[in-house]
């Protein structure tokens, strides 16, 4: 049986290895059978964070005094800590695929880049109205909404550019499909169509899995499909490996999601590091809220199981991938 079934792994504040809980979210689900193998999760997720930490550290920095506060604002967000889930997807792709982390570094920045300007704008008055985020005072709540807003926007800019300048060692056409997918992933039907459309459902009560579905493909699975997927394309990958890519990241990023609102309405606000219950308190649409917390668990691990089997071709070198399946939907935070 392929490698891609779940593995033994060790997961973040583990102890060595053990197999993934493929039904930590809830009874009922399906979840495939196991092979082992002694991949260990936590340490490759602790090695590739330090070395994405460091990446994005030295990505920004103010060349004069009159930039010095909006780059102060933008370092404050992009380096305030989170899993940096997104850059190790893209670190795990590019790898499966024979690439190195120095090539894709530049567009591990970019995603985190994109991924705090998302939080950043989320969190202001005028969307999600949250003053917490990683348990930090918010990006407008220190620098108020004015810089916050243009703190934003210069991240979501300076995402290409660094891709723009410094991705080396690969052919041209490769890093301008890299933009390309990195471009569609904020737009229409990307991070921003996803998050008007969900702006537009609050307060109804006739919202289909259907619409809530095409929400999160768009504002939660846009980004992590990027991350997979360009990561593929600086290794060379083919169409066909694409495709297969596509298919995982698609799935996780909705599992993902599945697993955020479900934490939303279980978490703690100190669990969390951002306030708890705000969906509920928005009245949003959300998984828990159509299907109940035992069906979304069972969604979540459906997502993930046909997400791992869409990687079976690769066998072990999918090993950090598949990992990270589990990891989303077994996070507490």
């Amino acid at each position: 049986m392929a490698i891609a079934m779940t593995a033994l792994l060790a997961l973040p504040g583990s102890m060595g290895l053990y197999a993934a809980p493929r039904v930590a979210l809830g009874r009922g689900s399906a979840p495939m059978m196991a092979a082992t193998t002694a991949f260990d999760l936590a340490e490759y997720m602790e090695e590739k964070r330090q070395y994405t930490e460091a990446a994005l550290d030295a990505s920004l920095q103010s060349t004069c005094p009159e930039t010095d506060t909006i780059v102060e604002s933008m370092r404050y967000s992009l380096l305030a800590g989170g899993k940096r889930v997104r850059p190790m997807l893209c670190f795990a792709a590019t790898e499966m695929f024979g690439g190195s982390l120095e090539v894709a570094s530049p567009t591990a920045v970019s995603l985190e880049m994109i991924h705090t300007m998302s939080l950043i704008h989320d969190d202001l008055p005028a969307m999600d109205n949250d003053d917490f985020r990683r348990g930090k005072p918010t990006n407008h709540v220190l620098y108020g909404e004015d810089v916050a807003i243009l703190a934003g926007d210069a991240m979501l800019s300076t995402a290409f550019e660094y891709v723009a300048a410094n991705t080396k060692g690969v052919p041209a056409e490769r890093v301008v499909k890299v933009l390309r997918m990195l471009g569609e992933c904020v737009g229409p039907l990307g991070l921003a169509g996803g998050q008007v459309m969900d702006l537009k459902c609050e307060g109804k009560s006739d919202v289909s899995i259907e619409t809530l579905q095409w929400i999160h493909t768009y504002k939660t699975a846009a980004l992590l499909k990027a991350a997979v997927c360009c990561g593929a394309v600086l290794a060379g990958a083919s169409e066909e490996d694409l495709k297969r890519c596509e298919t995982y990241a698609n799935k996780i990023g909705l599992a993902f999601q599945v697993a955020d609102d479900i934490l939303d309405v279980t978490a703690s606000t100190e669990e969390l590091g951002k306030t708890a219950g705000k969906d509920l308190d928005a009245d949003k649409t959300t998984y828990p809220k159509l299907l109940g917390l035992d069906r979304s668990r069972e969604v979540a691990q459906e997502l993930v199981n046909d997400a791992k089997a869409a990687l079976e071709p690769y066998g072990e070198r999918a090993a950090p991938l598949l990992g990270l399946a589990d990891y989303i939907i077994t996070r507490s935070n």
